[in-house]
């Protein structure tokens, strides 16, 4: 039996990223995949990268040895046939769990080395879902969606194919009306959300079906 690992990397639990996580492992759950959900924000504490370059040398070479709330999460992928991964964007960026993420499992297999700069021989599959309050339409301009690329390419790079899932336009909480957020139209959201988040929920759980085929 094939094992994904599925990390949420958002904060919320039961909230956007969550359900749109959820709904993948349930696509891959039923292609027969059996599927471990982690939960960033609920580990033992954890750091991004340290630069102990531990990983740059034996015994460790190729794999992070900071032995924090990740080390085990980090072990699991390296060991995995696939890895769906979700954060919200704050502040234009995706999150700060998810960052530290990203940067243990990609330096891990950065080796600064010109004939071999990539040291990971077990490259497997990957689905990055993120969603954002911005809608879509503004990705291009803001700069989101470059920034998404960047991360795209790298995970490829270091880790396996990718492919990227947003999810705009997000409604962020059940009642706008004890905030003084007058930017947006909360009766707006709440449509938008009732006519398109099972859409999303549905991609995403035809995206997890297909993680595996997808790939090859």
């Amino acid at each position: 039996m094939k094992k994904i690992i599925a990390i949420n990397a958002g904060p919320r639990k039961g909230w956007n990223t969550d359900q749109l996580v959820s709904s993948a492992v349930k696509g891959a759950q039923d292609q027969g995949c059996e599927v471990e959900y982690i939960d960033l924000y609920r580990l033992p504490k954890f750091t991004g990268c340290v630069s102990c370059f531990g990983c740059k040398r034996e015994p460790g070479f190729g794999t992070c040895i900071c032995k924090d709330g990740l080390y085990d999460v980090l072990v699991k992928v390296r060991n995995a046939d696939g890895l769906i991964i979700g954060s919200p964007n704050y502040l234009g960026d995706l999150s700060a769990g998810f960052r530290a993420f990203y940067e243990r499992i990609i330096f891990q297999s950065l080796t600064y080395n010109k004939e071999r700069p990539c040291c990971n021989e077990h490259r497997i599959p990957v689905l990055l879902i993120t969603t954002s309050n911005c809608s879509e339409d503004y990705y291009d301009m803001i700069g989101y969606t470059r920034m998404l690329e960047n991360y795209q390419s790298n995970f490829e790079r270091f880790v396996g194919p990718t492919h990227v899932f947003i999810c705009g336009d997000t409604l962020q909480v059940n009642d706008y009306s004890i905030y003084n957020w007058t930017i947006f139209d909360p009766q707006a959201k709440k449509e938008h959300r009732d006519q398109t988040f099972e859409s999303y929920q549905q991609k995403a759980y035809k995206m997890g079906m297909e993680i595996l085929t997808a790939a090859e």
